[in-house]
């Protein structure tokens, strides 16, 4: 299988940030485009460095960002934020989920076989009454409905292994109720979206544990935390 060229949204959060470095390890990817609000600081990169185009992004003006231009292979995700850090539920779901549908709708390209990749959540459903769950479920089915040749939706149980000063309401709830075990760090699980982004829905082998959900004609290749652990731990490079 040819290497592939991989765009990502969200690259400077924490599992955006390790995902562009497994991106740009990996021989699997030959260009690697990280385009966004903020940029991360090339110098702070290691292997691969030299296959990354960065450019600047105004999230209101998607039709000037160039998104097309790559013609990517593989669209990934990491894009997201949070009620109090995006400062009420409208501007929460602006970023969540309006931001992260645009910029993959402006990333497409008619009759372009491509790959989306989205980093979701455990519990993500359009129906929720939980504005976070809620917001992840319906960002999974309009992202299903853009017309990708393969949809990919991770939905980590708790991200764990960061450095970040706040902590997410909603990952302390699921942290105490799933325990040890459910937990999607930084450094093992997270290198397998990369991998799920090269090998397509097709190629997971057995251990991503991935199924079909979603409704028809939106549906989506879902991977839990579970089948995120088996793939980190399957072979690739």
């Amino acid at each position: 299988m040819s290497a592939k060229t991989a765009l990502i949204i969200g690259a400077t959060g924490q599992v955006g940030s390790n995902v562009l470095r497994e991106l740009l390890a990996s021989s699997h990817y030959s260009k690697v485009g990280e385009y966004g609000r903020r940029l991360t600081d090339i110098s702070s990169l290691g292997a691969g460095k030299e296959k990354l185009e960065q450019k600047n992004i105004d999230f209101e003006k998607l039709g000037e960002s160039g998104l097309k231009d790559g013609k990517w292979d593989v669209v990934f995700i990491t894009l997201g934020t949070n009620k109090k850090s995006a400062g009420s539920a409208e501007a929460f779901e602006k970023i969540d989920r309006t931001y992260v549908v645009n910029s993959a709708k402006e990333a497409r390209v008619e009759g372009l076989t491509q790959r989306v990749v989205y980093c979701s959540s455990i519990g993500a459903d359009p129906k929720s009454s939980v504005l976070y769950s809620r917001s992840k479920g319906l960002t999974e089915q309009e992202l299903s409905g853009l017309g990708y040749s393969d949809a990919i939706m991770y939905r980590p149980a708790v991200i764990a292994g960061t450095n970040r000063a706040e902590k997410r309401m909603t990952e302390t709830v699921f942290t105490s109720i799933t325990g040890v075990l459910s937990h999607f760090t930084s450094a093992v699980e997270i290198k397998s979206l990369a991998m799920a982004g090269f090998l397509g829905t097709e190629g997971l082998p057995a251990e991503a544990k991935a199924k079909k959900a979603g409704e028809a004609p939106r549906t989506f290749t879902l991977v839990e935390n579970a089948g995120a652990v088996g793939l980190a731990n399957t072979p690739w490079e």
